[in-house]
């Protein structure tokens, strides 16, 4: 634009936004919130990207070697080059007890100290269990340090120096050893090296080697020594055979607690995909709301065409308008990100279990930073709405093109709907949530016809229900279907979302809880003991150990290399007759008393295409590669899990292989045993950032029904004034404005399901070869939520000018 033309543009921005500010506050309300929802999820990536497992055990070596924790796979797509994925392990891969022989011999190396984590346990009387007590020897104690503030170090097996965090003192019994010292630290057991050896169970390897610098070796200088050692020796762990890791700094916790790395990136990975739901959400919002103030506007605009404005600077004016407007509610809302984000991160760590043991999400002063760029980005996001918006002003299409459209993406989501039907997990969940947001784009397009399609249905019932007032609702509704269909576009976008979010998480819990029930068929379970103890009780026939660990399936995906990593349970085939019943639809579990086998749940069989007979190849808890013959397939994974494993299969490649519970058959006249449904590595950790979430972004479509329904309500004031003018009562008003927020109501749900229910059918199909289920009383509570929101939005713009009384 010309120079000249910059204070014409400024003169009717501003007269403008005076003039219609009323009509902006709905905007303003959008973008603060969606500003303040996406400060506080940018805050959330930023510290879960700076996240890191935290360095105790290591906090005084300079270096620590451990076993490779990822495993990777590489695939080429179609057409392209090759990708490589990664996936953590949450089991210790261990280092061989050679290496502390090559690290004493590196220069600077003050000393190498071998270092196992195990578990001591007391042993009790009968079937009531043990007392865990985690135990390290009193060697590897110095690598923290910590050290005696009463008594000695252990000398012979039997003595134990007690951690602070144990409260117990020189002369007490722990598990069996006489505590000879306390130390300052943790609760942990220490006992001698050739005892930590014994227990640790596992000869000739370690969990990991803490490496002690001489006095004035930097850091940097050392790690490459070890780093050059270890290649030159040739050393690899001892589970697939990778090159050991030398780690540094804070990347030194992660040998400490194996949890902690990959929660991060499932963290990491949950907020990404909710961010981007956040972002569509937004411009779905902001596209409605923007629309509707700029066509309230449309005879202004002519007004200032026709005076000699050009389209350029009206299409200016309305920009410079709105970059107002949304940079002070940008600004408001990047104020409020902050209290919503500390508030989000300090509940998480309220809640004990939720955010792994040992992961660190750390908020430095300067990641607040930038939620300034994320007003930015709103800004400019609500810049190019108005943009196209106010796209060619003062020559309306004729809505081919729009109509189009909405179609195609009505067909592109019924086709990732039908996508998600033949795919399984996370697949089936993403294709399901892509055909929500594409049907609800399509639908935004359409609202106009939709509208006029619903009206036109249910013309005659509000003509003859309502009267009068049903035929005044008639035939505004017929002269203005693009302001019902912006009306029903937020009222359609609330109910799919609130629809697919709640249903599928109680589609999913429904169908495992019903399938743990039928699966444990136990009489008794017990936990802190083993199936050998319990077998020896009057009256136990059999019982199995349970064992819980986690494998990873590598497979690609239209080419695409993919990780799972998927719960498993490892059981005893002998014992599982009488106390776990996985429903096999294929095959024999007595097959899982051989070595190398395994049981596979039917959804993941048929996506394997495997049956009994074939082969499977997985990654065992701690990395190592195994091809496992499959011996049965069954119908209970959601409960179960996909895989099935013989407990002498899974143990060896556990970092503590003790059961997890025992299910026991044949006590005559025992209760019930609680079923248990596994359930995914950091389920309640997602589940709960989800939930907040969820409510967040349901607020924000809250709020874009009602802000839509006010400044529709705020633009046709002079039409109800006219009505009153020409005879028409209050009661006849508010009977009208009534059937119209019954229409919205109606129509606005009826669409919703719809839109929700073809992805939700899909997905739940997918899953659990049903049909999705929402509890009544959610499924009260959205309509009961829309239904409120939609009269609120219809009556209070009118009733604060009287024009209903």
């Amino acid at each position: 634009m010309s120079r000249i033309g910059n204070p014409a543009v400024r003169l009717l921005a501003a007269r403008s936004l005076r003039a219609h500010r009323k009509a902006w506050a709905a905007v303003f309300a959008a973008v603060a919130v969606t500003t303040a929802l996406l400060g506080a999820l940018a805050l959330a990536l930023g510290s879960a990207g700076l996240g890191h497992a935290r360095v105790e055990r290591y906090a005084a070596a300079s270096v620590v070697v451990a076993g490779d924790h990822e495993v990777r796979w590489t695939a080429r797509p179609w057409g392209s080059e090759p990708q490589t994925e990664t996936a953590g392990l949450t089991e210790r891969v261990r280092v061989p007890a050679r290496a502390v022989d090559v690290l004493r011999a590196v220069p600077g190396v003050r000393a190498a100290v071998p270092d196992d984590v195990f578990v001591v346990r007391e042993e009790a009387e009968g079937p009531a269990g043990t007392r865990a007590y985690p135990g390290r020897s009193w060697e590897a104690a110095r690598l923290a340090p910590y050290r005696l503030t009463d008594g000695r170090e252990p000398r012979q097996d039997g003595e134990t120096v007690a951690g602070a965090g144990l409260g117990a003192r020189v002369g007490d019994t722990l598990a069996g050893r006489k505590v000879v010292g306390v130390a300052d630290g943790p609760g942990a057991l220490y006992v001698t090296a050739g005892e930590a050896r014994r227990l640790a169970g596992h000869p000739g390897s370690v969990d990991a080697v803490g490496v002690l610098a001489e006095p004035g070796v930097p850091v940097d200088t050392l790690h490459a020594r070890v780093r050059a050692a270890l290649d030159d020796a040739g050393i690899e762990d001892t589970a697939a055979g990778q090159p050991l890791r030398a780690l540094t700094g804070n990347g030194r916790g992660a040998a400490e607690h194996l949890g902690a790395p990959p929660a991060r990136t499932e963290l990491l990975q949950l907020l990404a995909a909710v961010s981007g739901t956040v972002v569509l959400v937004a411009v779905l919002v902001l596209a409605s709301l923007v629309a509707q103030a700029l066509g309230q506007r449309a005879a202004e605009r002519e007004l200032l065409l026709s005076v000699g404005a050009s389209p350029r600077q009206v299409r200016a004016a309305a920009g410079r308008e709105v970059t107002r407007v949304a940079g002070a509610a940008a600004l408001l809302g990047a104020l409020v990100s902050v209290p919503a984000f500390l508030v989000l991160w300090s509940a998480l760590r309220a809640r004990t279990g939720v955010v792994p043991e040992g992961l660190e999400l750390p908020s430095p002063p300067w990641l607040f930073a930038g939620v300034s760029l994320v007003a930015a980005l709103v800004v400019g996001l609500t810049r190019l709405v108005v943009l196209l918006a106010a796209r060619r002003p003062g020559r309306p299409g004729k809505g081919g093109a729009r109509r189009v459209a909405g179609l195609v993406l009505l067909v592109l989501g019924a086709g990732s709907a039908g996508a998600a039907t033949v795919q399984g997990g996370n697949a089936a969940a993403t294709a399901a949530g892509a055909a929500t947001v594409t049907l609800v784009a399509g639908c935004a397009l359409l609202g106009p016809w939709i509208a006029g399609a619903a009206m036109a249905v249910l013309d005659r019932p509000i003509r003859w229900l309502g009267g009068p007032s049903g035929r005044i609702t008639a035939a505004g509704a017929a002269a203005h279907s693009r302001r019902l269909g912006a009306a029903l576009v937020p009222v359609v976008l609330v109910t799919s979302f609130a629809l697919v979010q709640l249903s599928a998480g109680a589609t999913m819990e429904r169908s495992a809880a019903a399938q743990a029930r039928a699966a444990t068929t136990a009489d008794l379970a017990f936990t802190g003991t083993t199936a050998e103890r319990v077998r020896k009780l009057p009256g136990v026939e059999t019982a199995t150990d349970v064992l819980r660990s986690s494998v990873v399936l590598a497979r690609t995906e239209a080419g695409t290399p993919r990780l799972d990593r998927l719960p498993v349970l490892g059981v005893d085939a002998d014992g599982l007759a009488g106390t776990l019943d996985p429903g096999v639809v294929a095959g024999d579990l007595a097959g899982l008393g051989r070595a190398g086998t395994v049981a596979v749940g039917a959804t993941m069989a048929e996506s394997l295409e495997v049956k009994p007979g074939s082969t499977v190849e997985l990654r065992l808890g701690d990395g190592t590669p195994r091809r496992l013959t499959v011996v049965a397939v069954y119908e209970r994974s959601l409960a179960l899990g996909e895989f099935l494993l013989p407990k002498a299969e899974l143990a060896p490649h556990m970092s503590d292989p003790y059961p997890a519970r025992v299910l026991a058959a044949g006590a005559g006249g025992a209760s019930p045993v609680a079923p248990e449904a596994v359930t995914a590595p950091g389920a309640e950790l997602n589940g709960i950032v989800s939930a907040g979430i969820v409510a967040a972004i349901g607020g924000l479509t809250v709020l874009s029904v009602l802000s839509t329904l006010a400044l529709i309500g705020a633009g046709r004031r002079g039409e109800l004034e006219l009505l009153r003018q020409v005879g028409a009562s209050a009661g006849q008003l508010r009977r009208m404005l009534g059937l119209e927020a019954g229409f919205l109501t109606a129509t606005g749900l009826l669409v919703g399901l719809v839109v929700g229910a073809l992805p939700l059918t899909a997905f739940a199909w997918a899953l659990t070869g049903g049909l999705p289920y929402l509890p009544p009383a959610q499924a009260g509570a959205i309509a009961g939520v829309v239904l409120v929101t939609v009269v609120a939005g219809v009556f209070l713009p009118v009733a604060q000018k009287g024009l209903t009384r």
